[in-house]
């Protein structure tokens, strides 16, 4: 049904269409973010998702230290639960120690990891 149809039935039984809200916007200015100054300092945590020919999906756990630039892990299978993720960042931190921070896209990494709890 098109808005033109929508609008004169709405009037007809005496309704008023509802409008959509507007686009939210962001109020106030980010602080850049610092660079580190040293390797293990921060590490970047990033889902990559792809699918096989045959139509399944997996994705992939990148785990990237962001002064060196270097790739410490990627984790790849068909689901990444928190367990997993938090297993396998344990696993990094085992043979390189923990970062003072991190940096997370989709996911909300846990102060234990970063406090060692």
């Amino acid at each position: 049904m098109n808005h033109k149809k929508l609008r004169r039935l709405y009037r007809e039984a005496r309704l008023q269409v509802r409008r959509c809200g507007g686009r939210k916007r962001v109020l106030g200015t980010r602080a850049p973010m610092t660079m580190p100054q040293g390797s293990n300092q921060r590490w970047s945590l990033d889902f990559v998702s792809d699918a096989l020919a045959d139509s399944r999906r997996f994705r992939i756990l990148a785990i990237v230290d962001d002064f060196t630039r270097e790739c410490l892990a990627l984790v790849a299978d068909n689901s990444l639960s928190g367990i997993r993720v938090a297993r396998e960042l344990d696993r990094v931190a085992e043979f390189r120690g923990r970062p003072v921070g991190a940096v997370h896209g989709p996911i909300q990494p846990t102060t234990g990891f970063l406090t060692g709890d």
